[in-house]
């Protein structure tokens, strides 16, 4: 079901932490139906292996066990979750060179990056196995006169919660939903990207070894529609937690309606970054070149707007150009600053952008092709004078192809940067404190990063408004995402004897 030859190329030295089954209940478990989902290498086409698609009735199984392990699991002391969590976690970090080589060969991403992820990954699971040992009763003064009332709020897990999780992010997606939703004592469920299943598999081998119990972190492998449909319609699955796209997030919050879940979902991105003329160019050409390609521009924080104040726009255009033309662009294992995208759609898509906002008047200033690397290779792109009906400029590229246009005032800036219906993150660049002020406040989005691209982390809450999603995923508050309030009041007067 591997393919052992490009595992030992790709140098993953411990073997079994490619998995080709699902993990339900403690145990790695084929399909009931024999299917498999063939996986393969972006860069070049080569298959990986394939891992077993499991059925309906799978999915409904890997619930039942979720279910059974939810009491033991949320009766634990919480030190003893945050003990496993903080295993979880070091067994990551040691393992963190194979896990980074085996997301670069299922998903593409430069080796640098991936190891990156890793690290990001982990810190989810580090952070969570603290907060896990954190009060969760908090006591109110109370708004009755009676001198015997106690009036308290308790947090307590919803139950079993379903994840689903991209393939762009295989790693860090899973632990920043799946540590948040054990710290506080649920069980999971999740299905990882069918185009990137084998992170998340070599995840539950280390959570295993890590000692969480059977039933509590369970994998499931498979088409999304099959895995995923009857995790919405089960009363059992409390909460969903979703990654993805708006149009699969409306359709998920559709299908969850009859059973009233609790829902957190970070859904797409269209991302403006404004530059002001004042600004220190040089760090706005670094961190914007940043924003635009991490990922190869698969990120739903990716720049996808880049508006330049008109009396700099001509010297940031061509000092951005020039630095996007010295990007290299390879496979992940040669660790380049870009490399493949996902999947043929995706190759189309900026083909798609490019062609119409040149039909529409945009320059090309580089790139705007594939690369004779590979079929999924598509040079890093920068258009120039992009008008504002072309199609980049409302939907997101998902890709390495860059749009910029100038813009004339702070008014006018604010506005085109809020004409989406999406609302995750902007960037802007700025040395003016009361400019930094008025347009930080001004913008609608979840997150604004001010004169740098990184921004994100274990103890900030993850998240934006519109229709860039629902709820916060890290920090506390990712964690509560996954609990239920309890109001007690208690009159020690009436019935009750004191001890």
């Amino acid at each position: 079901m591997i393919n052992t030859a490009l595992a030992a190329r790709f140098e993953i030295s411990d073997k079994s932490l490619l998995r080709s089954f699902s993990y339900i209940g403690g145990k790695w478990c084929g399909s009931t139906t024999g299917e498999t989902i063939r996986v393969s290498d972006p860069a070049t086409g080569d298959v990986i292996g394939e891992v077993a698609s499991l059925s309906a009735e799978d999915s409904l199984a890997a619930v039942d066990v979720a279910q059974t392990a939810f009491s033991a699991w949320s009766g634990l002391l919480p030190q003893g979750r945050s003990a496993i969590l903080r295993c979880w976690f070091d067994l990551i970090l040691e393992h963190k060179e194979d896990l980074a080589r085996i997301m670069v060969l299922e998903q593409g991403k430069p080796l640098s990056e991936a190891r990156g992820e890793i690290d990001y990954a982990a810190s989810f699971v580090e952070f969570y196995a603290e907060e896990a040992k954190r009060p969760n009763i908090e006591g109110v003064t109370s708004h009755l006169p009676d001198a015997e009332v106690e009036v308290e709020v308790w947090l307590e897990p919803v139950g079993v919660a379903a994840l689903i999780t991209p393939w762009n992010f295989p790693a860090a997606m899973l632990t920043r939903k799946a540590a948040a939703a054990m710290a506080v004592g649920c069980t999971v469920v999740a299905h990882p990207s069918s185009e990137t299943p084998f992170s998340a598999l070599a995840l539950a081998e280390l959570a295993e070894r890590a000692g969480v119990p059977a039933g509590v972190f369970n994998v499931i492998a498979g088409k999304a529609a099959t895995v995923v449909d009857p995790w919405t319609k089960d009363t059992r699955v409390r909460a969903l937690s979703f990654t993805g796209s708006t149009e699969i997030g409306r359709l998920l919050y559709r299908q969850s309606a009859d059973t009233v879940k609790k829902l957190v979902m970070e859904l797409g991105g269209h991302a403006p970054v404004i530059v002001f003329k004042g600004a220190d160019l040089d760090v706005a050409v670094a961190e914007t070149i940043k924003a635009k390609f991490a990922t190869s521009g698969q990120d739903c924080l990716g720049a996808n707007r880049i508006f330049v104040e008109r009396a700099i726009y001509d010297e940031f255009c061509s000092r951005f150009a020039t630095a996007t033309g010295e990007l290299s662009l390879g496979m992940g294992m040669d660790d380049p600053d870009i490399g493949p995208l996902m999947n043929e759609k995706a190759v189309q898509k900026q083909e798609m952008h490019v062609a119409d906002a040149l039909a529409k008047g945009a320059k090309l200033a580089c790139g705007g092709k594939r690369d004779a690397l590979g079929p999924l290779f598509y040079q890093p792109t920068v258009l120039t004078d992009v008008p504002a009906e072309a199609a980049i400029m409302s939907d997101e590229t998902f890709g390495p192809v860059a749009a910029i246009a100038p813009f004339d005032s702070e008014d006018e800036v604010i506005a085109r940067a809020n004409a989406t219906e999406y609302g995750l993150v902007a960037y802007l660049h700025s040395h003016d404190p009361r400019r930094i002020y008025r347009v930080t406040r001004a913008l609608q989005f979840g997150m604004v990063a001010v004169n740098r691209t990184k921004v994100t982390g274990a103890p900030i809450p993850f998240g934006g408004t519109k229709q860039s999603g629902l709820g916060r995923e890290g920090a506390r508050l990712g964690m509560e995402e996954f609990t239920e309030i309890k109001y007690v009041c208690r009159d020690w007067a009436k019935g009750v004897k004191k001890c």
